[in-house]
């Protein structure tokens, strides 16, 4: 069938309807003209949304069928005979001929519904026969009733224009109405035998369509005895009608199906305890009138207030007693949770088997339940371990909050029997638990973190204490030594320096021009008033000489140890990179402007003038100072700003640069080799600067994504 034809059915419905109204305003009471009216178009309109979304289930067309056949043969009708009688029109006896049956086509499409619900299909081949027997008893019922001539208080004028005197329309009437409605109650019997069969969805399924046919099977016959008697039947019967369609289809379409435990269960605990607070009312008011006197207001002032303090208590235990009987998952789910916070309170049991718990009550080995951290912003399990991404293709989820801070989640595979609304119902029962297993983990967490970051700084303090030892033993330490034996020398040029090795130098020293300045034989010393190529030599010449000479040579030696020095001056001063530069003396306003100051690029600085403790102005410092180099030897940085604000008692550090983003926090590396290739000054890079900050008992967060820049964020106590 087409996709548009149940709209079509539809639209032809409320058209017969709405004409329907119209001419029957004024000639019947108002609630038959409105109430009938409605019914038919609630029993097509199920019809055709369920032949829309369910087209294989024949029940959606079962009832626009017969739901368009009542409205053009019951209201339609009735409304031509009735406007016709009072107008004088013709046709009049026709149509009130075709009402006065409309109700027997309507019977046996409730018929078919009940031995075709829910699936569209008869329980099993048997039960043809029972649909036979309903048209066999349709067609006898139709004929008799149409043609009885005791039919005619259905007609304006008072008589049946269409009966049949010589027709035995009573027996009949004896014979049709038991086949009609004995397969009416079969196809009612259909229905209980597929409920106690099913399991499931078809059950729950059921349950809604049972409990409107339970209300109908109470309303109808009701209606029936006093259809004559008194004008409440007809609203009765229209209301129980009404329902059928409805639950029809919200079953078939499976809408808040688990809904249905859910709404017999308050139904009948909320009407148990109405009965029970009126017969306390009245109670009461005998017998406090016994005493006070009926007339007295303190009887029904008092009567009232004792059935006020006995609501609260009399209900949850109406309506404990009304789960344990009608929704046993309810009652059983609800009653295992409060046992198992029970055994928390008493500390039978860890919280975090409340995972094993849900899983239990849901029925999903599978179920997961993950931790919300607020300090860290993210999910982990019951162990501490992260959990980064809790939107898992096929798992539902159920987040659970207090207030509007989220403290987990609950990620389940939808299976359960229990309805929405209940799962949630219990996950937040079990909320004490979880929270206590939330703040578990959390403490899990820091201590991991704790231990991880001692750890780091322990393997960054030894790394660090062997590179400046190394760095010592290979650079200053071998330049000092060879100072003090460039001293240690020119000591011993002093101290060991002679006359005769003066002359003996002299005399083997060579002039700028090839000439010897002395004649005499090496191993020859000249004696004083000796002439030597024309000059006289003497002892205090050569003295002098032998002064001249060492002061060369000294000269020399300490020029090398100077130079020698100087270089080890420069490596002590690079071995000190690291350690709280000079400009902290002044606060840290002024070592961080001098960081911008030196900077290559545009460095804007916001820094309070109020001074604080050093370790926390130095751990200020290294952050300026590592998300400045960052930004520029990685993110191609253009702008940078350093900023520092004391909010009562943290200060909150933020380095923001317009680079290029994705920096990350990798862990510092155990491996010697590695930690060699590593950042080696103390404080620097961002886990160094985390752990240096986690020491102070501050906070350090990363926000830095591809093209939107990177800012580092430290929160610092500083009372």
């Amino acid at each position: 069938m087409g996709g548009r034809r149940p709209i079509w059915l539809f639209g032809v419905t409320v058209v017969a309807e709405i004409a329907a109204i119209v001419l029957s305003w004024r000639l019947e009471p108002v609630y038959d003209t409105l109430l009938y009216g409605l019914f038919n178009v609630a029993t097509v309109g199920a019809g055709a949304v369920i032949a829309r979304r369910r087209p294989e289930n024949v029940i959606g067309w079962l009832f626009c069928g017969f739901g368009l056949l009542n409205a053009l043969t019951s209201d339609l009708a009735q409304g031509w005979g009735l406007r016709a009688a009072a107008e004088g029109w013709a046709g009049g006896a026709i149509g009130e001929g075709i009402s006065a049956v409309s109700w027997l086509p309507n019977g046996f499409g409730w018929t078919l519904t009940f031995l075709l619900f829910p699936t569209g299909h008869l329980p099993s081949r048997r039960w043809r026969v029972v649909a036979w027997v309903g048209a066999v008893g349709l067609v006898i019922s139709m004929t008799a009733w149409g043609l009885s001539p005791s039919r005619g208080r259905d007609f304006a004028s008072g008589r049946n224009p269409w009966a049949v005197a010589s027709l035995p329309t009573g027996l009949l009437l004896a014979v049709g109405m038991p086949l009609f409605l004995g397969a009416l109650v079969a196809a009612v019997a259909s229905l209980a035998w597929r409920f106690r069969r099913s399991t499931g969805l078809e059950r729950q399924q059921l349950k809604w369509f049972v409990l409107a046919a339970v209300i109908a099977g109470i309303a109808l016959p009701t209606s029936f005895v006093l259809w004559y008697i008194t004008p409440a039947a007809g609203i009765i019967a229209a209301f129980a009608l009404t329902c059928l369609p409805l639950a029809a289809g919200a079953a078939i379409l499976r809408y808040r199906l688990y809904d249905i435990d859910f709404f017999i269960s308050r139904t009948v605990a909320y009407a148990t305890l109405t009965i029970l607070l009126a017969a306390s009312y009245a109670v009461l008011i005998v017998a406090l009138g016994a005493f006070i006197g009926r007339a007295s207001p303190w009887t029904v002032a008092v009567a009232t207030l004792v059935c006020t303090l006995l609501f609260r208590p009399l209900r949850a235990r109406v309506q404990d007693l009304v789960d344990r009987r009608f929704n046993r998952s309810r009652y059983d789910a609800l009653h295992r949770m409060a046992a198992f916070l029970s055994d928390v309170r008493a500390g039978h049991r860890p919280p975090e088997d409340v995972r094993d718990v849900l899983a239990q009550i849901l029925g999903d080995p599978t179920l997961a339940l993950l931790l919300y951290l607020p300090e860290s912003r993210h999910y982990v399990d019951l162990t501490g371990h992260e959990q980064r991404d809790t939107a898992t293709p096929g798992r539902h989820r159920i987040v659970i909050e207090r207030g509007d801070q989220p403290i987990g989640v609950v990620l389940h595979d939808g299976t359960s029997a229990l309805g929405p609304d209940l799962l949630r119902r219990v996950v937040e029962d079990g909320g004490l638990a979880i929270e206590i297993a939330r703040l578990r983990a959390e403490l899990n967490v820091q201590l991991t973190e704790v231990k991880s970051s001692r750890a780091r700084i322990v393997a960054a303090a030894h790394a660090e204490r062997r590179r400046i030892e190394r760095d010592l033993h290979d650079g200053a330490q071998q330049r000092l030594v060879s100072i003090g034996l460039a001293l240690r020398h020119a000591q011993h040029q002093l101290t060991t320096a002679s006359p005769t090795q003066v002359r003996a130098t002299v005399n083997s020293t060579p002039a700028d021009d090839g000439a010897r300045m002395y004649g005499a034989r090496a191993d020859s010393a000249p004696v004083d008033g000796t002439r030597v190529d024309g000059a006289v030599v003497d002892s205090a010449s050569a003295d002098r000489g032998l002064q001249g000479a060492v002061a060369a040579e000294v000269r020399a030696t300490l020029e090398g140890a100077v130079a020698e020095a100087t270089i080890a001056i420069g490596e002590l001063r690079e071995l000190a990179r690291g350690l709280p530069p000079a400009q902290l003396d002044a606060g840290l306003g002024p070592a961080c402007r001098e960081l911008a100051r030196r900077a290559p690029l545009p460095v804007s600085v916001e820094m309070p003038d109020t001074r604080f403790d050093t370790a926390i102005e130095a751990a200020a410092y290294f952050i300026c100072s590592e998300g400045l180099t960052n930004a520029i030897k990685h993110a191609n940085a253009t702008q940078v700003t350093l900023t520092a604000v004391q909010n009562h008692n943290h200060l909150t550090v933020r380095v923001t640069d317009n680079g290029t983003g994705g920096a990350t926090m990798n862990p510092t590396p155990t491996n010697p080799a590695a930690q060699n290739l590593a950042e080696s000054t103390p404080g620097t890079g961002l886990t160094g600067l985390a752990d240096r900050v986690a020491a102070l008992g501050g906070t350090f967060h990363l926000q830095s994504h591809p093209t939107t820049g990177t800012t580092l964020t430290a929160e610092l106590p500083c009372a």
